[in-house]
């Protein structure tokens, strides 16, 4: 039995329809393993594990969502494609809390300026606190 005929993912994929449909690759030795973050309708990399549950042989078992399409894949796949889409989860992840901080400050900011154009104009009394 050739070590290639082992490589398989199977892929349940929902259609806008609402029907699903089974599909299994094979994977040879030539083709990389795909990104799994990158939606295969849309090309979003914004595809996210709704779902996991470890498979045998150092693999998991993921279904995959796509928030900018609806685009969902159930499969198995190797360990190494599954860290790097944590990978790119932890990434996303740092960029959404550096937004959240800069937001935050930019708030903040804001909040000052309206306190300090206030208590210029008088507009600021005791009863406020």
């Amino acid at each position: 039995m050739n070590d290639n005929q082992d490589r398989h993912s199977v892929r349940k994929i929902v259609l806008p329809s609402g029907r699903s449909i089974e599909v299994v690759r094979f994977e040879t030795e030539e083709s990389p393993p795909r990104n799994l973050h990158i939606c295969l309708a849309c090309d979003s990399e914004l595809v996210q594990p709704v779902s996991w549950q470890e498979a045998p042989g150092q693999r998991w078992e993921l279904t995959l969502e796509c928030p900018n399409c609806g685009w969902s894949e159930d499969g198995t796949y190797e360990h190494e494609q599954v860290n790097r889409l944590e990978e790119k989860l932890d990434e996303g992840l740092a960029d959404m809390l550096a937004d959240l901080q800069r937001l935050a400050e930019a708030n903040m900011a804001d909040e000052i300026d309206r306190f300090a154009t206030a208590l210029e104009a008088d507009l600021i009394l005791p009863e406020d606190f």
